[in-house]
Parts: structure tokens; C-alpha cells; sequence
């Protein structure tokens, strides 16, 4: 396959004068983010029909694209076979006009802090799995986001103690690894208790990865995977960040029962496949790059930690990178899940946090642009994607009274980002592989 064309008007690699940097660097990021778009990930994957039905069910921001998809390539390959089902995506969300499901029902709920939507949808999903037998499957749609989609509490905890648990943990900096663990053990049907109900059914799984490592168990809390943590390491966490516990949610976490494991026997038939992660938009990315003839370096795809901080480690890189004679762009690509502590009142998401941690490392240093995206098209709750920055806007935004480490403090870069009219908005993409950044170095003038 040839790689994607992403510069539109340099003759050659991009100069240290070019004023398309900024524009060259938005194409690359949407050269990555279509790459792992569901419409070229289900085609070609289809199962042959059971003897029974196939039911579909699916939570994320990528479920309604994957539903379509998969209903689509099912009209042409199997068009007399049955196919039913529902998933559940976030508000805005839903297929895009040309993509309307006709077998597959698409809801819509609240995210990041599950509604009451998503606990009707979570139910509504398992009323739609029990009974059936073992001729029938279930295909699973599990995306990025598909944990507050998709919210049923364990008996006798409620909806709005989940909310107010899962505030504290998207405020504390926890890693989405601790706060699915908690998810997991306070749900009726994450940890693989979504599989265990279609049992005797096998399940077979398809999954857009929005997790550091790509483990299947993790994205969406796994509600069709087996879970390997326990209800203790679920406690352990919230006791670590110092959260409030109400004594319904203790109690269940010190006498459940934990998740279903690998080795129960209702898994055997069950398969999953990760169709997209971090590191196949930025595999696109980088041979889009080479192809124009930039030389481009993988800093990782499965990144963790503090956003501001590997915002400011990144930029200190860069800037020994730019120290270094060259003779043609140099391309920085990571990907990952950062996080951010909460300590004050503004408003932004961990992206455009990264972006105003690197600026401030970089101080308009010369030749250094940099970009950074949620790949769903939301950074946080806001309405942009993320930002992008070029070196003269650390001048502009001196002029403008703008001061990062001030709007760092108050966690506040959506404010800064949009002083500058650098925030980037695509609205909702229908995919989720989490963050892609990108810093292009310039070769030095002589």
C-alpha cells in the first residue's frame, strides 16, 4: 500500500522557514486517526453464521462506527443470515448519515460520568444475552469510553456513589489501569461478566484499543474478558488516593465474590482480536512522514504519567535533538495515556495540559512545532480534540498576558490554547486509540 500524501504545497521536506509546518502537522494526524477507523478494520473478518442467531452488543465511542461496519459487510456476505443487537456510544456519537444501522440498535449516554442511560443500556445488554444457547453468537463492539457507557452497579451499590467514585479517580491522576480495576469490581457486567451471562453462547470479541498495552481485559473494563485482579486490589486503590468509600461500596469489595476468571469453563469457546491500537496510527503516521522524506522517531506508544510532565521531558528532548546538524525534519511520535491531577478550576483536557507543559520546556525555542490529540476527537470534556502550537506563539502569547506556568496551576490550557485560536476541533471521530502526539524538529538555519 502506498503511503498517504500529507504535505499539499512544499516542493520538498519541510524547511526550517516553512510556514506549513502547522497545517503539515494536522494532516498527519489525520492521516493516523483514519487509519484506525472501523470502516477499514471489519470488513473481510466476518465469522460464518451460526446455526442459531448471531446477536451484537458493544459499548465506546467506537461502537456505533463498528456497528455499521460490521452490518454493512454482513448485508453483502451473509444477507439471509439473522443479525440483531444493540450498542451504546457517546451522546453525538451515533453512526454518521451515510452509515445508519438498520439491524443494529445504536443508544446513546453520557460520558466521561456514566447517566442514567448508561445503566439502562448496560441492563437492556444483558437482558439481550441470557437465554441464549450454545448454536447461538455474540460478537462484542468494545471501544475506548465503553466503561462509563456502559454502567450497571454491582447489587446494592448506586449509580450515583459510582459517579461520585469515579470523579475522585479522573481527578486524582490515577492511570486507567487503577481506575478500571475499580470499575470492574463495582459493575454487574464489566470483568467479564457481560460473556458469562451469554454462556452458553461463545463470544467473540473485536476491540479498538484505548489502553497502554493493548491487554483486551482492560479496555472497557473487559465486559467480556475474564479478569485477572481482585476485589482487594480494587480497595487498595481507592484507600491509595485517599477516596471516599461509602460503606455499601467497602462492604461489597471486602465480601464479593471476584470476576469471572480464565479458567472457567464457559471462556473455552470464546475468541478476541485487537482490530486497532496506538501504535497502528502511528505506524500510518510514520510511513506518511518517511514518505515526504522526514526522519522520524518512535518515543513510544504505550506512555503513561503526568501530562504536563511528559509534556516538559519531551520538550527538554527536542530541544538536545535540535542542538544536533541535521539535514532534513526530524519526527518525534508517541501515543499512550497520560493523566492529569486536578488541582484547579479550569478547564482542559490531558492533550492540550502536554502541549502547554512542552511549550513551557521549549520557550519558543526556534524550529520546534508540536501537536497533540485524543484520537476520539474529545480531549477531556471539552469540545476540542486538542492544540498545536509553532514557535512564535511562546512571543504571542507574552504579548496577550498569557502565562503558562499560571495556566498550568489552575489546569487551564483549553483558556490558553484558545487565546491563541491554536485548539484543534474535528468533532467525534468514531474512533478511539487515545493519544497521538507528534513534535517536528526543524533542521537549524546555517
Amino acid at each position: 500500500m502506498s503511503s498517504p500524501q500529507i504535505r499539499s504545497s512544499a516542493a520538498g521536506p519541510l524547511s526550517p522557514a516553512s510556514d506549513d509546518a502547522p497545517a503539515w502537522l494536522r494532516r498527519l494526524a489525520d492521516v493516523a486517526v483514519d487509519a484506525v477507523h472501523p470502516r477499514s478494520l471489519l470488513p473481510g473478518r466476518l465469522p460464518e453464521p451460526p446455526a442459531g442467531r448471531t446477536l451484537v452488543v458493544g459499548a465506546g465511542k467506537a461502537a456505533a462506527a463498528m456497528a455499521a461496519s460490521l452490518e454493512q459487510a454482513w448485508q453483502v456476505r451473509h444477507p439471509e443470515a439473522p443479525l440483531a443487537g444493540l450498542v451504546v456510544t457517546r451522546y453525538g456519537h451515533g453512526p454518521e448519515q451515510d452509515a445508519a444501522c438498520q439491524r443494529i440498535e445504536v443508544l446513546e449516554a453520557s460520558h466521561p460520568m456514566p447517566d442514567g442511560l448508561s445503566e439502562r443500556a448496560a441492563r437492556r445488554m444483558l437482558e439481550a444475552v441470557s437465554g441464549l444457547g450454545e448454536n447461538d453468537r455474540v460478537i462484542a463492539l468494545v471501544s475506548g469510553g465503553g466503561s462509563a457507557l456502559m454502567s450497571l452497579p454491582a447489587p446494592g451499590i448506586s449509580l450515583a456513589e459510582k459517579q461520585a467514585i469515579n470523579r475522585a479517580l479522573l481527578r486524582c491522576g490515577a492511570p486507567i489501569r487503577e481506575i478500571n480495576t475499580v470499575r470492574r469490581h463495582l459493575s454487574a457486567i464489566k470483568g467479564g461478566r457481560l460473556a458469562a451471562a451469554a454462556h452458553p453462547a461463545p463470544v467473540l470479541t473485536w476491540v479498538i484499543s484505548d489502553v497502554p498495552g493493548d491487554d483486551p481485559a482492560l479496555v472497557a473494563s473487559g465486559p467480556t474478558r475474564p479478569d485477572a485482579s481482585t476485589a482487594g486490589d480494587a480497595l487498595a486503590i481507592l484507600e491509595r488516593y485517599g477516596i471516599e468509600i461509602p460503606a455499601d461500596v467497602r462492604g461489597h469489595l471486602a465480601g464479593a465474590g471476584d470476576a469471572p476468571r480464565a479458567t472457567d469453563a464457559g471462556f473455552a469457546r470464546d475468541e478476541v482480536a485487537v482490530l486497532a491500537r496506538a501504535g497502528d496510527a502511528l505506524a500510518a503516521a510514520r510511513a506518511a512522514a518517511e514518505a515526504e522524506g522526514v526522519e522520524v522517531r518512535l518515543l513510544g506508544d504505550d506512555l503513561e504519567g503526568e501530562a504536563r510532565e511528559l509534556g516538559r521531558a519531551q520538550g527538554r528532548l527536542a530541544l538536545s535533538l535540535r542542538e544536533a546538524p541535521r539535514d532534513r525534519p526530524l519526527l518525534l511520535l508517541s501515543g499512550g495515556e497520560t493523566s492529569v491531577t486536578v488541582r484547579g478550576d479550569g478547564r482542559g483536557g490531558r492533550n492540550v495540559e502536554y502541549l502547554l507543559g512542552l511549550l513551557e520546556a521549549l520557550k519558543g525555542a526556534p524550529g520546534i512545532h508540536a501537536l497533540a490529540i485524543d484520537t476520539d476527537g474529545i480531549d477531556g470534556s471539552e469540545d476540542n480534540a486538542g492544540a498545536l502550537f509553532a514557535p512564535g506563539d511562546w512571543t504571542r502569547a507574552g504579548r496577550l498576558g498569557l502565562d503558562p506556568v499560571d495556566y498550568l496551576s489552575r489546569n487551564d490550557a483549553y483558556t490558553f490554547f484558545e487565546a491563541l485560536d491554536r485548539l484543534i476541533v474535528t468533532g467525534p471521530t468514531r474512533t478511539n486509540v487515545n493519544d497521538f502526539r507528534a513534535i517536528l524538529v526543524l533542521p537549524r538555519t546555517p
